[in-house]
């Protein structure tokens, strides 16, 4: 493939955002292809996968690149995806041969699989054998996945108005409302999404609401609501029938919710903002079904967010994991007794996952509720993201 200048700086200027201004990369490239609307898609899909798997493989192009200039570093990721580099003043200093040896010098999977030592050791320490194939998968790109909006349309019908648009899609095992695209693309643009008969939501993120057995009338908080992605799944569960509370303490990301929800058609959503312990208290077994999907670490998401690794640390995971128990003793006052809880994150770690519900059913407030099922999802056995998903139930 053929190196373009301004492509080129395009990748350059939005590494450089990230790693010296510590922006989240997706913000970053979303600005960067804002910045030049001439590219064409072929461009603008070069400069986000090239900056995603700098982002991705940084510990290792940093380890073999001959310097840390970010031309430097560019050339060294380009050699090593088996390319040839143009002869430009700016690659001067970087020789193909010298970066093959370096790589090869290499033996430790930290440096290998491009993370930082910590969380290697805690990735092999709490997964075991597990981890080698786990890091591994998680440092491979990911699919685009669909979820069908079903109060709009079906999954065969939107497979095939699809295919008409030349947009080929395969519908995998056991994920119901999930559809894959064949190929990466912009599918923002396309008219079925503007007429809210999809969202982009990961096979794995989509077993988070199936999990709750919703059925339409009943009342359901989401606790940790964010943008609304699994409120709006539990809309179309419910047939947009009953009421769900997507509720945060961020207003700003229940805007989106709002958006999001007039666009699929769903009117039975209610944003709220989670003022203090006041707005918990006021909703004490008020819900048929609660859904708590905590902030977590992300891990189990690095494929489509390989920023993350660079952006945690252990004091960072140490805190997330008071948040979640903090979120899990508190808010699952809201369900009613008879009720089913459902705590999710978008992690592998046990620390955040199955430990966190050992030590909420240990607790005096957990002694309510009984365990009915967990799921560990990896995304080395699923292909898809790695999630955990457990199913409560509150006594009666």
């Amino acid at each position: 493939m053929k190196l373009h200048t301004s492509t080129v700086h395009g990748v350059i200027t939005a590494i450089e955002d990230i790693f010296k201004n510590n922006r989240y990369a997706d913000k970053v490239i979303e600005k960067t292809l804002r910045s030049n609307p001439k590219w064409g898609a072929r461009d603008r899909g070069f400069i986000a996968e090239s900056v995603y798997d700098m982002v991705r493989w940084w510990k290792l192009i940093n380890k073999i690149s001959p310097s840390d200039n970010t031309f430097h570093l560019f050339g060294t990721y380009w050699l090593l995806q088996g390319n040839e580099l143009p002869d430009w003043k700016e690659f001067k200093g970087i020789d193909s041969k010298m970066v093959e040896h370096r790589f090869n010098k290499i033996q430790d999977r930290a440096t290998l699989q491009s993370i930082p030592e910590w969380l290697d050791e805690m990735g092999e320490s709490l997964l075991g054998e597990m981890w080698d194939s786990e890091i591994e998968t998680l440092n491979t790109q990911a699919d685009v996945v669909l979820r069908v909006n079903t109060l709009k349309t079906s999954r065969e019908d939107l497979m095939n108005r699809l295919a008409e648009e030349g947009v080929e899609t395969y519908a995998p095992k056991g994920y119901k409302d999930a559809l894959v695209l064949g190929k990466r693309q912009n599918i923002f643009k396309n008219p079925a999404f503007k007429a809210g008969m999809f969202e982009v939501q990961d096979a794995s993120s989509q077993l988070v609401a199936q999990a709750l057995d919703v059925v339409p009338g009943m009342r359901v908080i989401d606790a940790c609501a964010g943008a609304g992605g699994k409120s709006l799944h539990l809309a179309a569960l419910m047939e947009n029938k009953g009421r769900i509370l997507s509720m945060d303490i961020e207003g700003w990301k229940l805007q989106n919710a709002k958006l999001r929800a007039r666009r699929a058609g769903v009117s039975i959503i209610e944003p709220r903002v989670i003022e203090g312990n006041k707005t918990i208290k006021r909703l004490k077994e008020s819900a048929d079904r609660l859904l708590l999907d905590v902030p977590c670490t992300g891990l189990g998401v690095l494929r489509r967010n390989p920023d993350t690794k660079w952006k945690i640390s252990p004091e960072s995971v140490a805190k997330v994991q008071e948040i979640q128990q903090e979120i899990i003793q508190n808010y699952s006052a809201m369900l009613k007794p008879g009720g089913i809880m459902v705590y999710a994150t978008c992690s592998i770690l046990p620390s955040e996952n199955q430990d966190q519900i050992a030590k909420f059913l240990a607790s005096e407030k957990g002694k309510a509720f009984e365990l009915l099922e967990d799921q560990k999802v990896l995304a080395q056995e699923s292909g898809f993201d790695g999630f955990y998903i457990a199913k409560l139930k509150k006594k009666e």
